[in-house]
């Protein structure tokens, strides 16, 4: 059996009233770019584990369809990347 490496995430609860803030780890490197219809997301290890709770977080059962969150070079990408939407169905 190969060994195994645990990874420890927290999830904030989301409350409708409150909204939904998701954190970001240590010192998340992300680039995001659309490249002849490819989207190719370059990310240092804070930033994988950083995407892994977004996306655990908008998984949550009370959070409803059509939230989103919007992802660019002003607040969670570095320079030169393009937005992205990530929306629960």
């Amino acid at each position: 059996m190969k060994e195994q490496i645990e990874y420890r995430i927290t999830i904030p609860k989301y409350e409708a009233r409150n909204g939904f803030e998701f954190p970001w780890y240590g010192d998340h490197e992300i680039y995001f770019e659309i490249e002849k219809d490819t989207a190719i997301i370059r990310a240092n290890g804070d930033g994988l584990i950083s995407l892994a709770n977004h996306f655990l977080a908008l998984a949550q059962e009370d959070i409803p369809s059509g939230y989103h969150i919007h992802l660019d070079e002003l607040g969670a990408f570095e320079g030169n990347s393009d937005e992205l939407i990530i929306e629960k169905l």
